[in-house]
């Protein structure tokens, strides 16, 4: 078995100017821009953690919680919460920042699951983790039930038509 690591371990964060180029036409960047962001976020995280190549097995759930503007800064946090044997899933918070304010809110929240693999795509272990801080300590603890959320997800019919 491998031994526990904390989950600040694995802590990333990035930051982003939102540039014209990412925007819509109501001057909010592209909620597709955000999930590449997050995407990108979480296999760096994962590979942190695991030390290896890792994959996107699903994006467990994302939540938009307000728009970002162009020439807003775009501020990307994520970390380890809970792990399986082979797989990770991967707290990501984003925020945006005024840079005439500096003042902060809370953008997206998302949870994405990623497994670490070897060189032939084989699941491989990873390590578990501990919760060091009271917010590391409720996402570790309520990890379990969206583990099961997602089982049940998988276990269900998926012909609807």
């Amino acid at each position: 078995m491998l031994q526990e690591v904390p989950m600040s371990h694995s802590r990333t964060i990035q930051t982003h100017l939102v540039l014209p180029p990412d925007t819509n036409h109501m001057n909010t960047i592209f909620g597709g821009k955000i999930l590449a962001y997050i995407d990108e976020i979480a296999a760096i995280t994962s590979m942190k953690h695991a030390k290896m190549e890792t994959v996107t097995a699903s994006f467990d759930s994302v939540d938009f919680y307000a728009p970002v503007h162009s020439g807003e800064i775009l501020e990307l946090e994520a970390v380890v919460s809970n792990t399986g044997r082979s797989s990770m899933e991967i707290y990501i918070r984003v925020q945006a920042r005024d840079i005439e304010t500096n003042d902060t809110k809370l953008t997206t929240e998302s949870f994405v699951t990623m497994v670490a693999v070897n060189e032939k795509g084989e699941p491989q272990p990873v390590a578990p983790v501990f919760p060091e801080t009271n917010e590391e300590r409720h996402l570790f603890e309520s990890g379990p039930a969206r583990r099961a959320h997602r089982k049940a997800k998988r276990d269900m019919p998926h012909s609807f038509f």
